[in-house]
């Protein structure tokens, strides 16, 4: 008989859609408002669109979606940590939260996948 999974996959997929939610939350207004590359906001603003589009599938629990996000989300992770290392003042805290964020992300993603890969 195997054991029980350590996590739930409700608790799993609630924190990766909240991570996902923070993620599109932080972009929007690190681009447009607070630390904008040029002011009036930026193009970069669009690195949420990838979010966006994953979060129903997320919602929806499709182990699929987790598995092409336990690479997608990596984009953001190192995003984060070349900025915070290259930006300055607000732009590099904000940098350093994208990274911790994405780094949360990750793990939950990682652990939905191998709990859903491994319940009977």
């Amino acid at each position: 008989m195997r054991p029980s999974p350590p996590f739930s996959l409700p608790a799993l997929r609630i924190t990766v859609v909240a991570a996902f939610g923070a993620l599109i939350v932080l972009g929007l207004a690190w681009e447009l408002w607070l630390a904008p590359l040029r002011p009036g906001g930026s193009l970069l603003a669009l690195k949420v669109v990838p979010l966006l589009l994953a979060v129903p599938a997320l919602r929806r629990g499709k182990v699929r979606a987790f598995q092409w996000w336990s690479m997608g989300i990596l984009l953001y992770l190192c995003e984060g940590a070349v900025r915070a290392a290259s930006d300055a003042g607000l732009s590099a805290r904000l940098a350093m939260l994208e990274t911790v964020i994405a780094a949360i992300a990750y793990g939950a993603i990682l652990l939905y996948v191998r709990t859903a890969r491994t319940r009977p």
